[in-house]
């Protein structure tokens, strides 16, 4: 299910934003104007179908820190909200910080105070399921509406604890989606990072959000995925490369033949733009595509020149997914946009607040509630 709208209010320096869709979504703003703000807000989204909500949030430091610290109308309680439409499915989650004065010690997790999903047909909208607080209702596979029957844990969603989740088709659905959803950020390269030492290798459809499986993961391409675009993204970026992933006692090791070079480079002397080049290179060729790709400044480290290769094999990687790219390279987005007619959407801030200048969205003036 493709995401065809994003409303994101009350999260950090996002007041209120909501952006319309499409195959390919290219975010782009300088330094400081909120473009990795809507990544997170996205990633928050896939860490609450899986449990993962309060654990998110506690890595941002605490759901003090991420509310929107701007002016508010104070009678209106302070909540952070995140809403998709998907397909004909819209999924709605709203979260506060715990109450003060409270006997709890954990005053740094999330209260969920709402959740909803909603289906859309001919005109009409109906109610899946809706949370206020630590009780909700569902609706099943009938249309009977379901009392939930214990009382909800606060810091996580209702996805998360569903104890029978096939009676309600609609809700597993919107949660095999959004856990399906992929999102890389940060490759680690430094000389400690395991993807520059031999690893034990397995089958690895799917790299690893830090790429330390890179080479199994780029082995797998070559023996069952699209060895021919691993190979053409290779040569687009460092002309007459070859790759080898070298096999010896189970473990991996990744080398680069380099044309003028008499022995391979071995990948504790590649360079972190290299390495990471290889990254993006198994993350969008993964033989097993995820229905959302998310790609938060991909272009850290890398040298200008291999802009415009990424920006193709970002397009391309579109055919099988969905993809969102948040940068601050013109040029990387001005590649993608130039091979997909995809505008970019472009940030800048306001009065603290993060705005669209152009692109096909729009930003509210009211406070969010």
């Amino acid at each position: 299910m493709p995401i065809t709208r994003l409303e994101i209010a009350g999260y950090r320096s996002v007041r209120q934003l909501h952006l319309e869709l499409g195959p390919v979504n290219v975010v782009v703003g300088p330094n400081g104007s909120g473009k990795t703000n809507l990544y997170r807000a996205l990633y928050l989204l896939a860490a609450s179908a899986e449990g993962r909500l309060a654990r998110t949030l506690a890595e941002e430091g605490g759901t003090p820190s991420v509310m929107w610290a701007g002016p508010r109308d104070r009678k209106k309680p302070v909540r952070l909200k995140v809403a998709v439409d998907l397909d004909d499915l819209s999924y709605e989650l709203q979260c506060g910080p715990v109450p003060g004065g409270g006997a709890s010690a954990f005053q740094l997790d999330p209260e969920v105070k709402e959740e909803h999903l909603w289906a859309h047909a001919g005109g009409r909208r109906l109610v899946l399921m809706e949370r206020k607080d630590r009780t909700a209702f569902l609706r099943d596979a009938d249309g009977t509406r379901e009392t939930f029957p214990t009382e909800l844990w606060s810091a996580e969603s209702v996805m998360d604890q569903l104890a029978d989740p096939h009676r309600f088709p609609r809700l597993m659905e919107v949660q095999r989606t959004l856990t399906a959803w992929r999102f890389y950020h940060h490759f680690r390269t430094d000389p400690d990072a395991p993807l520059r030492h031999p690893q034990v290798g397995v089958r690895t459809p799917v790299l690893a959000h830090d790429g330390r499986d890179l080479a199994a993961a780029l082995q797998t391409i070559l023996e069952v995925g699209n060895d021919a675009a691993l190979e053409q993204g290779l040569d687009d970026a460092f002309p007459g490369t070859r790759l080898e992933v070298r096999a010896e006692e189970g473990r991996f090791s990744l080398l680069l033949h380099m044309p003028g070079l008499s022995r391979p480079m071995a990948a504790t002397e590649l360079s972190d733009g290299t390495l990471r080049y290889l990254c993006l290179l198994a993350a969008l060729l993964s033989p097993r595509p995820p229905p959302f790709l998310a790609l938060n400044e991909p272009e850290t480290s890398l040298h200008p020149e291999l802009l415009k290769p990424l920006g193709r094999l970002i397009v391309n990687a579109a055919k099988d997914s969905q993809v969102w790219v948040t940068t601050h390279a013109e040029e990387l987005a001005g590649t993608i946009s130039q091979h997909s007619n995809a505008e970019p959407v472009h940030l800048v801030k306001r009065e603290g607040a993060t705005t669209v200048g152009k692109g096909g969205a729009r930003d509210e003036d009211e406070d969010p509630s």
